[in-house]
């Protein structure tokens, strides 16, 4: 039986977490490449050849894995041991092979599951455990008609325990970071069992650290006979990422994939399952959409699409994997490049980001620019570089703030149709690219040039995302 690990989560409740990243193996070129292929080796059964056919065959065979392995996690497909491609693969990840296939087969024939916990943490308490696996198997019960019950008896069917490094089922841990945990697929003796690494860092709060209530939620699943999902908003995803503000559920992919096992329970979830969007989606509207360096960046819901020059292919990603203090379903984002930073708003609160990475201090409030208590949220901003001021539009009014000065213009708020001509109301997004402003209005976007103050386009909203057959008017 393969071992298993955990993917992407959101919390049960807002939190600080913190990735548990695998130890850095070098930074150098040479360094990457060996750690690609091992990691090929162990996760999408790279073979490399060996004997007079290797000259000539290893190159293209590693390269064809390297896709595959960036097919499945959403990257550029380049066949090149890129940074993002390591930085993805040096994320904390589960000792399952991605590619292996989904066996419904592969479950348990009883409805009622017992699980026991033989051997608890060293850094939680026996009640913090409890609880947290509890609320674990809660949260798959609610998809499926499966019940679980702990017991103290060693003829459970489902064993977990915390170990440290070598515990006798030929998976040793490898201390604090890199392999969090791992499961087995149901079936007799070991089979079901879940074993996490006592050695990391476990947390339940909002310490630094490993959330057990989030890795349990991924390794039942594997306990439970669920492979990994290519889709990164699935608790199956393999890839360990974390973020502060979002709710831990499973997602529709995960709900649909257990239920093809299990069947469906007669009572209905709580809430609906989140689903992935697609990006080619034809009513499909965007949060916030801004420029970063020579990017543009598409925000959905806990999601966010980047565009490139370069990039042929437009993968879709969590915005936490990028930025994990950054909160989903976020109202406005702009960046002010005569200052190299984005801003990215959401309710009353902001955050600040430079060279990537989230600035101290914050989430800060919006009065800082000068609004009113009764401004609680914004709907979209727009940064004019030449002018350097940055327009916040609110329901059907725009509110202009002069960048250097540091406060808002006198006169404003005025009517939106009346400082943009042609642009309906409530705006989701703007942005300037190539000498014109887009905004989007629900799943359309205006293309409006400034010189001549008109709409001289109207697209689809999700135009840039590489869906060709969608265009414009």
């Amino acid at each position: 039986m393969g071992n298993l690990w955990l993917g992407l989560f959101t919390l049960l409740q807002p939190a600080v977490l913190y990735a548990c990243p695998l130890p850095l193996l070098g930074v150098s070129a040479d360094g990457d490449l060996e750690f690609a292929e091992v990691y090929l080796e162990k996760f999408y059964n790279y073979k490399p050849v060996t004997g007079r056919r290797r000259r000539a065959a290893e190159p293209n065979l590693f390269q064809a894995k390297l896709r595959e392995m960036q097919h499945f996690f959403g990257l550029e497909e380049s066949g090149n041991v890129d940074p993002q491609t390591i930085a993805a693969m040096r994320s904390a990840r589960c000792g399952l092979s991605d590619v292996e296939k989904f066996r419904k087969t592969m479950r348990w024939t009883n409805r009622t599951l017992t699980y026991r916990i033989s051997r608890f943490s060293s850094k939680l308490t026996a009640a913090q455990v409890r609880t947290a696996f509890r609320q674990a198997w809660k949260l798959w019960a609610q998809a499926v008609p499966l019940k679980f019950r702990r017991q103290r008896k060693s003829d459970a069917d489902i064993v977990i325990s915390f170990n440290s490094k070598d515990h006798e089922d030929g998976s040793p841990f490898d201390g604090e970071g890199g392999i969090l945990a791992h499961a087995f697929f149901p079936g007799p003796g070991i089979g079901g069992d879940v074993h996490f690494d006592d050695e990391e860092a476990w947390s339940t709060t909002n310490a630094k650290g490993c959330n057990v209530l989030a890795v349990a939620v991924h390794e039942f699943g594997h306990a439970l006979g669920l492979p990994h999902s290519s889709d990164p908003g699935a608790i199956m995803f393999p890839a360990y990422n974390f973020g502060l503000h979002t709710v831990l559920q499973l997602s529709f992919q995960d709900v649909k994939d257990i239920q093809e096992m299990y069947g469906k329970r007669a009572i209905s979830l709580d809430r609906l399952p989140p689903k992935t969007p697609d990006k080619c989606d034809t009513t499909l509207s965007f949060d916030a959409v801004t420029g970063l360096q020579q990017e543009l960046i598409f925000f959905k819901d806990r999601f966010m699409w980047r565009v490139h020059p370069s990039f042929e292919q437009i993968g879709i990603t969590l915005i936490t994997s990028l930025w994990p203090e950054l909160p989903a379903h976020i109202d406005a984002a702009y960046e002010n490049t005569n200052k190299n930073t984005m801003l990215v708003f959401k309710g009353s609160q902001y955050w600040e980001v430079s060279s990537l990475k989230v600035k101290h201090g914050y989430p800060r409030n919006i009065s800082e620019f000068g609004f009113p208590s009764t401004v609680r949220s914004i709907d979209a901003a727009l940064y004019l570089r030449e002018r350097r001021l940055t327009d916040f539009f609110i329901g059907g009014e725009c509110w202009r703030f002069d960048e250097d000065a540091g406060w808002m213009m006198e006169g404003f708020p005025k009517p939106i149709a009346h400082e943009w001509p042609g642009i309906d109301s409530p705006v989701d997004a703007a942005v300037v690219h190539d000498g014109h402003i887009y905004f989007f209005v629900g799943p359309q976007q205006l293309e409006f040039n400034p010189r001549i103050r008109q709409v001289t386009k109207t697209m689809a909203a999700n135009m840039w995302l590489q869906c060709p057959e969608i265009t414009g008017s």
